[in-house]
């Protein structure tokens, strides 16, 4: 869930609102909880208010009646030391024994390099035999090949990927749910309305796509059908942030049935995806000619932000500019030196629109 905040302030959880989300959701049913340690935090460099505030939230008895899950702070982590003080700090700060659901948050290849070099597989053994966590896993955002190979690096129980109708094809996506889906790893989806982007953010021609396709459906429910009629798909982690969602999100997946999705469904999301893609700023492929930057600029994730932006509204991309990249990353360290230009077979005039996203996402 993503919690209601005091004026507009991440930091500060609304505990009477949110309480009463959180007790509704196990009420009627939900009991996969998924917090992290940055969570409701000003930035991912501290820890957030969500996991405290979940502690409070699964007192009386509630705790035993959900998964909790939570993640390793993996960008934070400077050695083997580290991975146990957090974990026992994480402990402390969800007022629990163990964790159900470990991860190592947001995996790309830097934070997988730092963690194996680290010793991160003893870390998580472990933790396992210590009984401190009952299930290891790990979330990620990179590229596919990347994500085979994490997956083929340890006896995971699980992953976390984003996935959802527009975002079939991007990062593990549809391949890499299918490839851990075969290992036996239980997969749970992230970002199924990204951030509500395809919901709010919807382009008006698409969203009659939609409507016009199945009247009185509405966006959220394309978006989780769609999740929900893929076998590979264990969990799916709405993010609600209002008691009103919590019931919308309950009563859809209720009504669920399996196996009503038809060829005109399908038809209609990719004709939605079509237009929302003819709205893409920046032609980029990622194809990684580009890169390296020689200040450390990560050009294609850049893009892929600016363009989730100006396709979807999407609120979120900002959130995903500062909490993905790091400074040296971020199109604000372009220099405009200009050694990209003549790499992209796109010829996309790059060190501009490294101003235009730094100017899109600046605070």
């Amino acid at each position: 869930m993503r919690l209601p905040v005091i004026d507009q302030d991440v930091t500060r959880i609304d505990d009477e609102k949110a309480m009463e989300m959180i007790r509704h959701a196990i009420d009627n049913g939900v009991n996969y909880f998924d917090t992290a340690y940055p969570y409701h935090a000003e930035d991912f460099s501290k820890p957030g208010s969500s996991e405290p505030f979940l502690a409070k939230a699964l007192k009386n008895g509630y705790r035993e009646k959900i998964y909790l899950a939570t993640k390793l702070p993996s960008w934070l982590v400077g050695s083997r030391e580290d991975m146990d003080n957090f974990l026992d700090e994480q402990l402390e700060r969800l007022d629990t024994r163990y964790i159900d659901f470990y991860l190592l948050h947001g995996l790309n290849h830097s934070t997988w390099d730092k963690l194996l070099n680290n010793g991160v597989f003893d870390f998580l053994n472990d933790a396992l035999n210590a009984g401190k966590i009952r299930h290891a896993g790990f979330s990620f955002h990179d590229k596919v090949e990347l994500f085979k190979e994490i997956v083929d690096a340890y006896d995971w129980d699980f992953c976390q990927i984003m996935y959802n109708y527009y975002d079939e094809h991007f990062q593990a996506g549809k391949e890499g749910l299918k490839y851990a889906a075969r290992k036996d790893l239980a997969v749970v989806v992230m970002e199924p309305l990204r951030g509500g982007a395809l919901v709010d953010g919807l382009p008006h021609n698409a969203r009659k796509i939609l409507r016009d396709t199945v009247p009185g459906r509405s966006e959220v429910d394309w978006a989780f059908r769609w999740l929900w009629n893929q076998p590979e798909v264990s969990v799916v982690l709405s993010g609600m942030s209002t008691l009103d969602q919590v019931k919308e999100n309950q009563n859809l997946a209720d009504s669920f049935s399996d196996g009503l999705w038809t060829l005109e469904e399908g038809e209609a999301i990719e004709q939605a995806n079509q237009v929302i893609k003819k709205l893409q700023r920046v032609p980029c492929t990622d194809c990684g000619y580009c890169m390296p930057c020689p200040e450390g600029v990560n050009i294609p994730r850049n893009f892929s932000l600016c363009n989730d932006h100006h396709m979807l509204n999407d609120p979120s991309a900002k959130i995903r500019y500062y909490g993905l990249l790091d400074e040296l990353s971020r199109a604000s360290n372009c220099v405009q030196c200009g050694l990209c230009v003549e790499k992209c077979p796109q010829q996309i005039p790059i060190p501009a629109e490294m101003e235009h996203v730094a100017a899109l996402f600046a605070n």
